[in-house]
């Protein structure tokens, strides 16, 4: 009798506890892509680099057009990389997407916005 309450209270004991770093059924949770952390990162840099285009515009009066062009240009240049580095995130297998689908979705906004505002200085 002794030994099966033994057994018992260890097991109701080890019953609550849950171990760290696995799922149910043995499975270990997934990580985030790290390449999706870098698109995001490539988006905010992109971004940052399109307000800065555009606070320097506003206390330049409009006079600094080939150095707000080259911001411009930087933040193509950034958000393009951002895609692929996105899009290189997908093929990683075994983790979490959303970073490159948020990195991904955020440089094409942030790209689509440069070309429209790149074609609309062309056209005047």
């Amino acid at each position: 009798m002794a030994r099966s309450r033994k057994y018992t209270k260890e097991r109701t004991r080890d019953k609550g506890k849950k171990k760290r770093g696995t799922r149910k059924y043995g499975q270990a949770p997934m990580k985030y892509s790290h390449m999706g952390a870098h698109s995001c990162w490539y988006a905010s840099g992109s971004f940052l680099l399109l307000l800065s285009a555009v606070w320097f515009a506003y206390s330049k009066h409009g006079q600094a057009a080939g150095f707000i062009g080259g911001f411009g240009i930087l933040a193509m240049i950034f958000s393009a990389m951002g895609i692929r580095t996105g899009i290189k995130g997908m093929r990683e297998r075994e983790k979490r997407y959303i970073f490159c689908r948020l990195g991904i979705a955020a440089n094409i906004l942030i790209l689509l916005g440069l070309i429209i505002i790149f074609i609309g200085g062309i056209r005047k």
